[in-house]
């Protein structure tokens, strides 16, 4: 792949994250407030954000799979069939992302954008986080899927 083309992409990919990070403090997504509002009933707002979500993650989904659409290195994105098992795995999962979202009072998309805010603690949550991904690799051979 050319590099130019490849730092362009890079550079498109950091603007892209950069808006984002934008949208997230704009629409108070991070707010623990809104947060709270939300597991408590008392707003739709983070419902209808994370519909919207759902939605938007749904249509880019259809697109790559129609488009057959390339990740930056020029390969073919795959997205692979999902299985449903018994949902054991959902719940646990489920349960320890409520837990780490509870407890940091931060859904974990959002934890560089805190950071970014000058919530510096987050990096705690960011290392935590970090930590659990590399204790379920090293768990992921002996847990049932």
């Amino acid at each position: 792949m050319n590099t130019h083309h490849n730092r362009w992409a890079l550079t498109a990919h950091l603007l892209l994250g950069v808006c984002f990070g934008i949208t997230l403090t704009m629409s108070e997504v991070l707010s623990w407030f809104r947060i709270q509002e939300m597991f408590r009933f008392q707003s739709p707002r983070m419902y209808e954000i994370i519909g919207a979500a759902v939605v938007v993650a749904a249509a880019s989904v259809a697109i790559i799979k129609r488009l057959n659409a390339k990740a930056i290195t020029g390969e073919r994105i795959v997205i692979s069939p999902k299985t449903m098992g018994t949902g054991v795995r959902y719940v646990l999962g489920g349960t320890i992302f409520g837990l780490g979202w509870a407890l940091t009072g931060a859904c974990p998309g959002p934890l560089f954008v805190l950071v970014g805010n000058g919530i510096t603690v987050m990096l705690a949550a960011i290392a935590s986080a970090l930590a659990g991904t590399w204790l379920y690799g090293m768990l992921r051979p002996k847990l049932p899927h």
